[in-house]
């Protein structure tokens, strides 16, 4: 695997770069485990997500190779969902607990990024996908269902609405709007996040 995540594994391994992560996605599908799944590995920084400010402590970090402006192949999805099924079996974990790290550092980083397929995770149920619908802008309201539904990171709200639309809506622009606040209230209305209780 030296081309496609070849790199990308070489930095990971690396004491310099002071990151790594459980398993990295090359995108012909390919899968390196790189850190057993009962130790830590450093893939979240400084994340916080339902409560959780220390998210690498208990969470599993997946790295998909990709730039950030190309599609994800079929291959590498296929992997990814396959590994997920994995996971998430062994480990107990809900839908609701599949998550960028878009999603528990928002501002910080980007990844997965817009081209990422969230809903065909969603239609497996390896993810969350919310109900169509619009209500009333409500930033106040947006803020607390946002919290409920897992972000937790203490950001302004416009850094919550990228999280959001990174992940939900990646064509939307402007202002805070009753799409956007559906999405929070339909997330956390069905997908509640619970506070961890000690680490996995």
């Amino acid at each position: 695997m030296r081309g496609g995540a070849g790199p990308a594994i070489d930095w990971l391994c690396s004491p310099a770069a002071q990151v790594s992560a459980h398993y990295v996605i090359d995108e012909r599908g390919p899968v390196a485990r790189l850190v057993p799944e009962d130790r830590r590995a450093w893939h979240a920084g400084a994340g916080s997500w339902g409560g959780c400010d220390d998210v690498n402590s208990i969470s599993i970090g997946i790295e998909l190779s990709n730039d950030g402006a190309a599609p994800f192949p079929e291959p590498q999805m296929a992997r990814l969902e396959a590994l997920l099924r994995g996971l998430m079996k062994r480990h107990g974990i809900p839908p609701q607990g599949v998550i960028g790290h878009s999603d528990c550092a928002p501002g910080r980083k980007i990844d997965p990024g817009p081209r990422f397929d969230w809903r065909r995770l969603a239609r497996q149920g390896l993810a969350v996908w919310p109900e169509k619908g619009a209500q009333a802008t409500d930033e106040a309201r947006f803020a607390r269902d946002m919290r409920r539904a897992g972000w937790t990171a203490a950001v302004p709200i416009d850094t919550l609405l990228h999280s959001l639309r990174l992940r939900f809506r990646p064509w939307a622009t402007g202002p805070l709007d009753g799409r956007d606040c559906a999405i929070a209230a339909d997330i956390a209305r069905r997908f509640p996040v619970d506070p961890p209780h000690g680490n996995t």
